[in-house]
């Protein structure tokens, strides 16, 4: 795959979001968790971003972040060059919504299970001011884009389906306002493998065929590989590696990305793992380490990791690949640091 286009669609900067964890007599906040602390990133029109990272890292946190879920605490998130938010002039989180829209995990929990499939499509439709007949084609149109058919699926009920056909009802719903980005936040983790692939597959006919740009989140490295052109890797709410997924793939630099790759089962059965790619549980979020937060179980940490944080540097020119790793910025203090050549000035 190729690198991303330069003009983004969506761009995020310094995204920021603590949970207070109340205590005491009056309930006030004894300490924070920091889920999301300084993310940035931008999505370019057309491609599908893939985010990665452990259990815990704020993928899904800052998922409802770009979708105003939830408030951030700091940052700014801007859809085609317009700020959202709801000073005069920014883009509202209403006209965000019609273009910026969500598929979550739980394709059961995420569906009213009082609304038929036509209703649950339609409800958005009906909240915007639609008539009931331009509603009622519009949802089968939608339906047939999705592989399920209006006179066997319109009047059905989420429990009535299997959890496959509801994953597509919810990809259903969301292009029902006809959004520009969608975020899919473990669309397929719950799936059999052979309906995962049968979704992932509508996904990437769906993107082509409407023009659409993804945030693709997952656990499941193989399929981001399949799906994304770049990808995302997290670790204790901080981005930590950005790249084009073939190289990312074929080279990752930073050590956390490394252990996330080497952990893939391998389908030779030949290869044996002997020793852990990585070990250790990630440190606590109210109390993350100092300087890098992935130095604790880092296997090239050193002090400087412990002293500074190392930044998201500016992306290599070749492979537009960033890292935020002290042993690959020069004249960091890192003993692995590569060295700057060339004449003084």
């Amino acid at each position: 795959m190729t690198a991303a286009p330069a003009q983004p669609i969506l761009t995020v900067e310094g995204l920021k979001k603590h949970f207070p964890i109340l205590g005491g007599i009056l309930g006030r906040p004894q300490a924070w968790v920091q889920a999301v602390d300084g993310v940035d990133f931008a999505v370019a029109r057309g491609e599908t971003l893939g985010i990665v990272g452990e259990s815990g890292c704020g993928k899904s946190t800052s998922a409802r972040l770009l979708m105003h879920l939830i408030a951030p605490d700091e940052g700014t998130i801007a859809f085609e060059g317009k700020v959202v938010g709801s000073a005069a002039g920014r883009l509202s989180v209403r006209d965000l919504r019609r273009q910026l829209q969500m598929v979550f995990q739980d394709s059961y929990a995420s569906l009213n299970p009082r609304l038929t499939i036509e209703d649950t499509i339609a409800f958005g439709l009906k909240a915007l001011g639609h008539k009931a007949a331009d509603t009622k084609s519009r949802v089968a149109d939608i339906l047939r884009m999705v592989g399920l058919e209006a006179r066997m699926f319109a009047q059905r009920y989420p429990h009535e389906i299997s959890g496959g056909q509801r994953q597509r009802v919810n990809v259903a719903r969301a292009l029902a306002m006809g959004p520009r980005l969608l975020i899919l936040d473990e669309a397929v983790s719950a799936l059999d493998k052979s309906v995962e692939a049968q979704v992932l597959n509508l996904l990437q006919e769906l993107k082509a065929k409407l023009q659409l740009t993804y945030i693709f989140i997952s656990h499941d490295l193989s399929v981001v590989q399949y799906m994304s052109d770049r990808v995302l890797v997290m670790y204790l709410g901080k981005v930590v590696e950005l790249a084009p997924v073939d190289a990312l793939y074929a080279a990752p630099r930073h050590p956390y990305t490394r252990a996330l790759l080497s952990s893939r089962p391998s389908m030779d059965p030949r290869v044996r793992f002997t020793a852990p790619p990585l070990t250790g549980d990630p440190p606590n979020p109210i109390n993350p380490p100092s300087g890098c937060r992935f130095r604790t179980r880092c296997p090239l940490a050193e002090d400087v990791c412990a002293e500074r944080e190392p930044r998201l540097g500016a992306p290599d020119s070749k492979v537009l690949h960033s890292v935020a790793c002290h042993a690959h910025v020069s004249g960091s203090g890192h003993s692995q640091a590569p060295v700057t050549t060339g004449t003084p000035s």
